[in-house]
């Protein structure tokens, strides 16, 4: 009973995984943030690093640049966040490739932000971002549009019959007078 329930929950996650596009687990980050970090092996000290709230050493060629993070651990929820947020803010600087150290001065913009108590909304208007068409663009990959277009499409419509009329009750008869004793 418990491996199906195990089987079902890990279905439902994958499907509301492909359906929102919302990472739940370490190697999915790690492939959302790979293009953000420059590498597989950065995208996973990233995500590690902010999920234990350990050191994180970030490498490009023979530099090498460390992140100490001021927040604790995080979950998978948070990381996305932080690290979506550290994306947009480069990007709207006009940053497209990051070197670590541009990434090091977004990410820790961010986390000090939320270390200091505020919220992921806060810290996304704070840096004239919108965290909800953030998290939107994040979550319509192609293969959500994929999982949209390969539904089937609805069925038309049938016309409802006519209505039957209702046919008049018929006249329950009286009750006969009982006899009186």
């Amino acid at each position: 009973m418990l491996k199906q329930r195990t089987i079902i929950g890990a279905c439902a996650t994958l499907a509301l995984i492909a359906l929102t596009g919302t990472a739940q687990n370490s190697p999915q980050l790690v492939e959302r943030y790979t293009d953000l970090a420059g590498s597989t092996q950065n995208a996973t000290a990233l995500v590690t690093g902010l999920r234990d709230g350990s050191t994180i050493t970030l490498k490009s060629g023979s530099t090498v640049t460390t992140i100490d993070p001021p927040t604790q651990k995080m979950g998978f929820g948070n990381v996305d966040d932080a690290l979506a947020l550290t994306q947009a803010s480069l990007e709207k600087r006009g940053i497209a490739n990051a070197t670590p150290e541009q990434l090091k001065a977004a990410l820790l913009e961010v986390l000090n932000l939320r270390a200091a108590g505020e919220g992921w909304g806060e810290i996304a208007h704070s840096l004239g971002l919108n965290l909800g068409e953030i998290k939107s663009a994040a979550n319509r990959p192609e293969r959500v549009q994929q999982a949209r277009a390969e539904r089937p499409e609805r069925a038309e419509r049938t016309e409802k019959p006519d209505r039957v009329e209702r046919m008049d009750r018929p006249m329950r008869p009286e009750r006969p007078e009982r006899p009186q004793k």
